[in-house]
């Protein structure tokens, strides 16, 4: 199981509701993408998209904007 040290993706100001928030958009994202490319993915959708986050490839801001 993937648990990461929260301390350093929510010390810049983010608080848990905006972590959540923008790991759940990008989740589907990523599983949409997938979906529509016939891929299989070897990780779940949630563990690529924290992933992406805590390595900075996904901006926490750009969950903000809501479709």
């Amino acid at each position: 199981m993937f648990n990461p040290d929260l301390k350093d993706v929510l010390s810049n100001g983010v608080n848990r509701y905006q972590l959540v928030k923008a790991v759940a958009k990008r989740a589907r994202e990523i599983s949409l993408d997938a979906e529509e490319n016939k891929e299989i993915l070897s990780e779940k959708s949630v563990s690529i998209a924290l992933d992406e986050i805590i390595t900075g490839k996904y901006d926490l801001s750009e969950a903000d904007s809501v479709e």
